[in-house]
């Protein structure tokens, strides 16, 4: 599967951005995908996730709430909708997907083994 992450940008807070992840390659629907950002200098971070069909979207608590995953099979594309940004918000975002989930490695980047090239959102204060 390869992933193609797009829509970064800069943002003031409390303002919105959507990103896309478009896959190829594979029969994604059969694929969970996931959304993970890199603030500069921290480690890689568990956003949110979605499930193969689209049918249930699970977040990291510090983004509950405010961002909304959604997926599009037909079209072979995840969003991430971002809504209430802060400034911690700013980070590198990745999409990444696997055939695999698992409750308890889901929150880790290497349980993933498809990854986007990433997208820099900006929240400035």
């Amino acid at each position: 599967v390869q992933l193609q992450a797009s829509g970064g940008g800069l943002v003031q807070a409390g303002g919105s951005l959507t990103l896309s992840c478009v896959a190829s390659g594979r029969t994604v629907s059969t694929y969970v995908m996931v959304w993970f950002r890199q603030a500069p200098g921290k480690e890689r971070e568990f956003v949110g996730g979605i499930t193969r069909s689209g049918g249930s979207a699970y977040y990291a608590d510090s983004v509950e709430g405010r961002f909304t995953i959604s997926r599009d099979n037909a079209k072979n594309t995840m969003y991430l909708q971002m809504n209430s940004l802060k400034p911690e918000d700013t980070a590198v975002y990745y999409c990444a997907s696997d055939r695999h989930y698992s409750t308890n490695t889901y929150w880790r980047p290497a349980a993933y083994d498809y990854w986007g090239q990433g997208t820099l959102v900006t929240v400035s204060s």
